[in-house]
């Protein structure tokens, strides 16, 4: 017979698997010999608490063998002569799409204007080295999307978009540990994660699919109402049945060339700010209510922060113990930063990023530049935070006590950044509505969370990319283009996601709408 039993745990307990049948015994009150095997399916940490527990759910055998573990494996059918769909983009929502479309009796030509992964990481390593931008080939642009180089999170509040559990399942079969299909909070990181998005390509090659590198997309190609297939730099023209837009939040020039094709757009709420950095040791002492921090048990902290401030949110975004700041602009003239983490969560420092909640309403613009208003200020206070005048990708940054007490940092602490920080009065860059309220936000986090404004954190700028600020209206039933037909609008570019997860499952939808649409016709 087999049951689930749900047992608190302290952390000790909870790293020696080989003693759960004696505490699951006391628990089942029956003796440890009559259970025949037990296996851990859920994991979570409650850190509410001054003791800090580990909530573990296990499968229980008892009076007959316990079935050996097989991880669900996955099939996909030849799609090498089947109708063709475009998907622009090989970011989650993109591979994603292209899965499903297989699945469906589909064949995606996938179109992405950066490189393969791989080669991608070259690129990555001359820009952390200050040495070269390359405006197609960087952290948010390339295969597998801004979340290939992040710190590769599969949480998502977006259960109901479709099927989260099959998604994990599929990261896993494609090479991510069994670890995501256990934990409450799944994290693959950003050195495990490039191998599991080149798995997926494999397996979308190997089904009949195509892959277009170093191919950005410069044209739709339109007959009246209707999309009929798009041109790429080279020239080249593809056409298709459908076309899935999967772009990703940091394609401008999409959303320029959209507007400039009399294509619908819409402004939406974003959010920007900063990236803050702490000793992950500080964090740990917070987070664990100790002074002993995570000891030998407990994996590195994580917090997560909200508070409103003049009628917007201030909150933390994205994140990241045990890891670094990174450099993620598309352009030259901009500084964009954003964090990761590895595998292992092991670096010495904990990062996040901490903004402020944008409406259309707050920008000066928004009347002038309409759908396009929230783009146009967002790379305006990217130029703003070019502190070395374009040249390179050293960062604007500020201790936080100073930030929050608006005064320059005659010194910096260490940081991740590779890089390197220059001292600058990010109070005074920032425009007033965003740099206020975060300086309420963090004396707000201070106060929740004693020892946060610390000397030794310091904030980065500018953290601008935290969703896109545009969003490509679409029908709510058919999911094409709410004018243009056999455009799918998809994932966090598009406005209808936020995250590596919540795009995937939107990428699924989006396929099984094209797939309806086809095979209506």
């Amino acid at each position: 017979m087999k049951q689930e039993v749900a047992l608190r745990l302290t952390p000790e307990q909870a790293s020696r698997e080989e003693s759960f049948k004696n505490i699951v015994a006391r628990k089942m009150k029956i003796s440890p010999g009559k259970i025949t095997g037990l296996r851990v399916i859920r994991r979570s940490i409650d850190a509410r608490q001054k003791q800090v527990m580990v909530q573990v759910h296990v499968e229980v055998w008892t009076g007959e063998p316990m079935p050996a573990h097989q991880p669900r494996s996955f099939h996909w059918p030849n799609a090498t002569n089947a109708p063709e769909v475009i998907v622009v983009g090989a970011g989650p929502g993109g591979l994603f799409a292209a899965l499903k479309l297989i699945e469906l009796g589909f064949k995606p030509i996938v179109i992405e204007r950066g490189k393969e992964v791989s080669e991608r990481k070259r690129d990555i390593a001359l820009l952390n080295r200050n040495e070269e931008l390359n405006e197609d080939s960087n952290y948010a642009f390339g295969e597998g999307g801004a979340g290939t180089f992040s710190d590769g999170k599969l949480y998502t509040r977006s259960k109901k978009r479709g099927n989260f559990r099959e998604f994990l399942e599929i990261m896993h079969f494609h090479g991510a540990a069994d670890d995501i299909l256990i934990e409450a909070h799944p994290h693959i990181g950003t050195d495990r994660l490039p191998r599991v998005i080149r798995n997926i390509r494999e397996t979308i090659i190997s089904s009949g699919g195509e892959f277009l590198f170093n191919a950005r997309v410069v044209d739709f190609l339109l007959q009246g109402d209707e999309i009929v297939g798009v041109q790429i730099a080279d020239g080249k023209k593809i056409t298709a049945k459908a076309v899935i837009l999967a772009t990703g939040h940091s394609a401008k020039d999409i959303y320029w060339l959209l507007d400039e094709k009399g294509i619908e757009l819409e402004a939406k709420t974003w959010a920007m700010g900063v990236r803050v950095e702490h000793p992950q040791e500080l964090i740990d002492q917070i987070q664990y209510h100790t002074p002993e921090g995570r000891g030998n048990y407990l994996p590195a902290a994580s917090y997560s922060f909200s508070h409103q401030v003049e009628g917007r949110g201030v909150y933390s975004f994205c994140m990241c113990p045990g890891g670094f700041i990174v450099p993620a602009m598309t352009g030259a003239d901009e500084m964009v930063v954003n964090g990761m983490s590895p595998s292992g969560r092991n670096s010495p420092f904990a990062n996040s990023g901490m903004v402020v909640e944008i409406r259309p309403e707050d920008i000066p613009d928004y009347h002038q530049y309409g759908a396009l208003a929230g783009l146009k200020y967002q790379q305006d206070v990217e130029r703003l935070c070019a502190v070395n005048g374009g040249q390179g990708v050293i960062a604007p940054a500020q201790r936080l006590v100073d930030f929050v007490e608006r005064r320059l940092s005659y010194d910096l602490p260490d940081c991740s950044y590779v890089p390197g920080a220059v001292s600058a009065p990010l109070h005074f860059i920032l425009p007033e509505h965003i740099s206020s309220r975060l300086q309420e936000g963090f004396k707000f986090f201070g106060k929740r969370a004693r020892g946060f404004l610390d000397e030794e954190a310091i904030v980065l700028g500018t953290e601008s990319r935290t969703s896109s600020p545009v969003r490509i209206p679409r029908n709510r039933e058919t999911l094409e283009h709410v004018r243009i037909k056999k455009l799918f609008p998809c994932g966090e570019g598009a406005g209808y996601a936020g995250g590596i997860a919540s795009s995937a499952l939107d990428g699924e939808q989006c396929a099984l709408a094209v797939a309806r649409l086809i095979r209506a016709k």
